[in-house]
């Protein structure tokens, strides 16, 4: 049976598996563990897939800043980075040289982006930004069925933002601090402005009035620059049930009946594929590299 394989890669975690060419949805085998320097992780990450002979393709989805240009000298490397051991590390090279199998190689979030659009809640547009909020922010923008990516891909997540007349957060972004969307909503960013982590505040903290503001700001940018036909939301953060219907709240307060956008309730939605979602669009993207 002829495999493919998938690394969705994370800045906290690795998770790995394998699932069958012609059925991606239905995963052989799965494992996880902590992200650790980039020898050791991609160590981890081959003794896993050594045990499996027949893989035609892998899907990496790495965190980034990555470089995706495949005229680019460093094309496969993570760029500057906090993670330690991670910074300039080339991470498509030491897997080609471990396998010499096509490889494609992608953002965290444009993996999970496109798995949205392929089986998830953006099955049915061809225009979608998918939105993560979790340890960091990051977006995968696909227009007409096609990632959006030129000089390098998308940093969604980095924003600038008009603070909340109530937030006297400095930020948690060593770059912008309390300018961008990351430093203010990150989960992180939660959970140091308020002290406890964001799962343990309660549902009318003023936290999430906060979060909804910046996140519904978020949105407004994306639907005035990009026009997408729905924007979906992953990440922890968002699994909180009371947060997307605040959002949708203070988008259409923020957007004063500017543009033309969807019905909110099918414009601004939640992830389709919960966790699995980097999972699978590592499978559906490394299936396009083998399909006739």
């Amino acid at each position: 049976m002829s495999l493919l394989g998938a690394i969705e890669a994370g800045g906290t975690k690795f998770v790995v598996a394998v699932a069958p060419i012609e059925d991606p949805e239905k995963v052989v085998a799965r494992e996880s563990f902590p992200t650790e320097d980039g020898a050791a992780t991609v160590k981890k990450v081959q003794e896993f897939f050594d045990q499996y002979e027949d893989i035609a393709a892998i899907g990496i989805a790495s965190f980034g800043p990555i470089d995706v240009k495949p005229d680019s000298a460093t094309y496969g490397y993570v760029l500057d980075t906090p993670k330690r051991g991670w910074s300039g590390y080339d991470f498509l090279g030491a897997m080609k040289a471990w396998r010499d199998i096509p490889y494609y190689w992608t953002t965290d979030v444009n993996a999970a982006g496109w798995a949205e659009y392929v089986s998830g809640a953006a099955s049915d547009v061809e225009n979608v930004v998918y939105l993560t909020v979790g340890t960091g922010v990051g977006a995968g923008i696909i227009a007409n069925g096609q990632f959006v990516g030129g000089y390098s891909h998308p940093e969604a997540g980095h924003i600038v933002m008009a603070k909340h007349e109530k937030d006297t957060y400095e930020g948690l972004c060593p770059f912008h601090h309390d300018r961008c969307l990351e430093g203010l909503a990150a989960g992180p960013a939660m959970e140091e402005r308020w002290g406890v982590s964001a799962k343990e505040l309660p549902d009318d903290h003023l936290a999430w009035e906060i979060e909804a503001y910046y996140l519904a700001q978020a949105a407004l940018t994306y639907t005035a620059t990009l026009r997408p036909e729905r924007i979906v939301f992953g990440g922890g953060v968002p699994h909180r049930e009371v947060l997307l219907p605040m959002v949708r709240k203070s988008f259409a307060e923020q957007l004063h009946d500017y543009l033309a956008v969807p019905d909110l309730d099918d414009y601004i939605v939640s992830v389709g594929n919960g966790d699995n979602a980097g999972i699978y669009g590592c499978f559906y993207l490394a299936k396009e590299l083998v399909s006739d």
